[in-house]
């Protein structure tokens, strides 16, 4: 009686090795067969562009910040926001992702009051480099209309600066 229990672990553990024996034997059943030069190839081009990323821990601390790093964010869309939206109060900017977030305020003439955040992705001074997201008090929602109007002016006061600057 006591070999049987042995027996049947025993069954149980040969039949367990075939079965995954057998699955992981279905992983090399559609794959491409090993070509070495192949994988040379492959590790040799990640290591080329693993190189010219200079990534690892090693660039953690190396300095690599380039001095003359430029602002990719439209001076005009971003000074027009500023004006058009003077009257929130600013909580955060971020001259370098284009991000300018603003808290509570009440619009002159307008009784609710709202925030906005303001995202200028694009150096052109074009409306797809604009994205405004506003919010209403209480976490309620501002009507696309309102937000279409704003977005109109800033584009707007953002031409008169540009037409400004240039003279014309």
């Amino acid at each position: 009686m006591i070999l049987r229990p042995f027996a049947l672990k025993a069954l149980n553990f040969g039949l367990m090795a075939a079965l995954l024996t057998g699955i992981s034997a279905c992983g090399m059943m559609g794959s491409r067969s090993y070509d070495p030069k192949v994988q040379a190839q492959l590790s040799r081009e990640n290591r080329e562009e693993a190189v010219g990323r200079k990534t690892g821990i090693g660039a953690l601390f190396r300095k690599s910040d380039n001095p003359n790093t430029t602002v990719e964010v439209n001076k005009y869309l971003w000074k027009a926001s500023l004006d058009v939206l003077n009257f929130l109060p600013i909580e955060s900017v971020d001259p370098f992702t284009g991000v300018i977030v603003t808290g509570y305020g009440t619009p002159p003439g307008g009784g609710r009051s709202v925030r906005a955040t303001i995202y200028v992705q694009d150096p052109a001074l074009d409306a797809r480099s604009l994205k405004i997201a506003m919010q209403g008090s209480g976490g309620s929602s501002v009507s696309p209309e309102t937000i279409r109007a704003v977005e109109d002016a800033i584009m707007t006061r953002a031409r008169q600066l540009r037409i400004q600057d240039s003279g014309l």
